[in-house]
C-alpha cells in the first residue's frame, strides 16, 4: 500500500496524509452484493441517544462479505479490488466458475486475475481458505473462525494477521495480532495471508470536516465539563480532573476491566506476557 502526502494548497490539505488507493482497481461496487445501511445517529430502538458523538456523514451502503468461505473446491477468479466504507481493509470481488459473485476481505498481494480456492485441504497460498489443522506451522492467516462453520471473527482489520505456532490433538495455537497466544479448534477455517491496507493507521485526516463526512461528531473532553456531566469535570481554572475515568466512573488506566469468560481457558498467554 502507498500513502499520499498532499501539498499544502489549502488548510485542509496541509496536514493530510491519505491513501493512494494504488491497489484499488474500481470505484463501482457490485450491485447484487449491496444492502441498505440506514444511519442511527447514535440512537437505539426507543429513539434515545445511547452513543454520543455519532451523526451526519455521507450515505453508505453495506457490502455483503463472505466470511465463511464455504463454497468449497470451486475455483474463483479475482475480478476487482475495491474500497469498502464499512471497514479498514480493502475487499476483493470473486467470480466463481459457476458464475456466482462474492466479496471477501482482500489479503495483501492478491491481484486482479489471481485464482483462489477454499476447501478442507487446499494449498496454503495467499487468498486460499482451509482448515487450520491442514496448514504448515508458521503460516500467516487472517479471517479466523472461533467456531467451525460460523465464519471468520478474528484478524479482519487492515494489516492484521495471526501466526500458526503449534498444533495439538484438538486445538491449534495461534499468536494473535495483540501478541496473545490462543488455542483455536483445529477444524476451524482461516484464510492465508495478511489483511490488505496495512498503512491505514498512518493516515491523517487533515481537517475536522473529513471526520464529519464519516459520521463522527466533535468529542469534548471530560475535564472541560461540569461535575454533573462527568467525574473528571469541575474545579477552579484548568484542573487535571483527577484519575482518568469514563463517564460512568470506571477507571481508564490501571484497573482490570476484562470479565471472566468461558473462553479464558483457551488463552495460554495474554498480550502482556502474563498467563491467566
Amino acid at each position: 500500500m502507498a500513502l499520499r502526502k498532499y501539498k499544502p494548497i489549502t488548510a485542509g490539505t496541509r496536514w493530510r496524509i491519505g491513501n493512494a488507493y494504488a491497489e484499488v482497481t474500481t470505484n463501482v461496487p457490485e450491485k447484487s452484493l449491496l444492502e441498505a445501511k440506514p444511519g442511527t445517529g447514535g440512537r437505539n430502538a426507543q429513539g434515545r441517544r445511547s452513543m454520543r458523538y455519532i451523526g451526519g456523514g455521507n450515505r453508505t451502503k453495506y457490502r455483503i462479505i463472505d466470511f465463511k468461505r464455504n463454497k468449497h473446491n470451486i475455483p474463483a477468479t479475482v475480478k476487482s479490488i475495491e474500497y469498502d466504507p464499512n471497514r479498514t481493509a480493502f475487499i476483493a470481488l470473486l467470480v466463481y466458475a459457476d458464475g456466482e459473485k462474492r466479496y471477501i476481505i482482500a489479503p495483501q498481494g492478491l491481484e486482479v486475475g489471481s485464482k483462489v480456492l477454499s476447501g478442507d485441504a487446499v494449498a496454503p497460498e495467499v487468498g486460499n481458505a482451509l482448515l487450520l489443522k491442514n496448514m504448515p506451522l508458521g503460516t500467516v492467516v487472517h479471517n479466523i473462525e472461533l467456531q467451525p462453520g460460523r465464519g471468520g471473527a478474528m484478524a479482519r482489520s487492515a494489516g492484521t494477521y495471526a501466526q500458526l505456532s503449534a498444533k495439538e490433538e484438538k486445538y491449534c495455537v495461534l499468536k494473535m495480532p495483540s501478541g496473545e497466544l490462543r488455542k483455536v479448534l483445529s477444524t476451524c477455517m482461516a484464510t492465508v495471508g495478511t489483511v490488505s491496507n496495512s498503512d491505514h493507521a498512518l493516515q491523517s485526516m487533515g481537517k475536522a470536516g473529513r471526520n464529519r463526512w464519516k459520521g463522527i461528531r466533535p468529542r469534548n473532553r471530560g475535564v472541560a465539563m461540569n461535575p454533573v456531566d462527568h467525574p473528571m469535570g469541575g474545579g477552579e481554572g484548568r484542573s487535571s480532573g483527577g484519575h482518568p475515568r469514563s463517564r460512568t466512573g470506571k477507571y481508564a488506566k490501571g484497573e482490570k476491566t476484562r470479565k471472566l469468560k468461558g473462553s479464558d481457558k483457551l488463552i495460554l498467554q495474554r498480550k502482556n506476557g502474563k498467563k491467566l
